[in-house]
């Protein structure tokens, strides 16, 4: 039923997920130009917020948990396992005050309207995977960004999406060049449920009426402990709370 209803309602979430970001990419513009950042970021966090919305035309049931105080005075990084595309926009949206910021592959950085502009000039990073020079070299622009501003980055240790919602081992390596620039970075763990079934057919079509949630764990403090212990406690406080 949810394969039948996705065939039915697809067309129209991603009539109204276009549309959004064919609206905003002049918005995001004219933001930028006359406001610079403060005003680019409402548009993004507004773009974010409509977005979300467009899941409710797939029945979606979403959920945000955070039962902590996260300081809006110090840079974060939130550590999140991923499981698809649609993991975005939550954490955009519901992270809005922490200014969290991505690692992208730099190939997202053109032909999507909104989505490439915001790369662009949104003030994450956009490495080439196949440049480790270069990919360093961004992170650390960004991690410089956080240490001036005191803005947060969402990193997807897995490195890429799991197709099937089981955890994948985690990678240390942008973690520890940013606590390298950033070593009193607060570090946050965040447990994705659910989104990957909704793209359990592929684009095409979307799975009807699944539930998503996204649960803040609690924070870790990293004086006295490794990157690697870090990390550990991170993946292992994801896996138990997606199990």
């Amino acid at each position: 039923m949810n394969k039948i209803l996705g065939y039915i309602f697809s067309p129209l979430h991603y009539l109204l997920f276009g549309l959004i970001l064919c609206v905003f990419h002049p918005v995001q513009w004219l933001s930028l130009k006359l406001g610079g950042y403060k005003a680019h970021k409402k548009s993004v966090d507004l773009m974010n917020l409509l977005l979300l919305s467009t899941y409710y035309a797939m029945g979606s049931r979403i959920s945000f948990k955070n039962p902590f105080q996260l300081p809006e005075n110090r840079p974060i990084i939130f550590i999140s396992n991923h499981q698809s595309m649609y993991d975005i926009p939550p954490l955009i949206w519901f992270l809005r005050r922490n200014h969290a910021k991505f690692i992208s592959k730099i190939e997202l950085t053109k032909g999507i309207p909104s989505v490439s502009f915001n790369l662009k000039y949104g003030g994450g990073a956009n490495i080439d995977r196949k440049d480790s020079k270069q990919a360093v070299a961004e992170i650390l622009r960004l991690s410089e960004r956080m240490k001036v501003n005191n803005w947060s980055a969402v990193i997807f240790p897995e490195g890429t999406r799991s197709r099937n919602g089981k955890l994948k081992p985690f990678a240390i390596g942008g973690i520890a060049t940013i606590l390298k620039k950033v070593p009193h970075a607060l570090i946050v763990p965040i447990a994705i449920k659910g989104s990957w079934k909704f793209v359990q057919y592929g684009s095409f079509p979307l799975s009807f009426g699944e539930k998503m949630s996204w649960e803040v764990l609690e924070p870790i403090e990293p004086p006295g402990k490794s990157i690697e212990d870090l990390v550990s406690i991170a993946e292992q406080a994801i896996k138990k709370a997606i199990d």
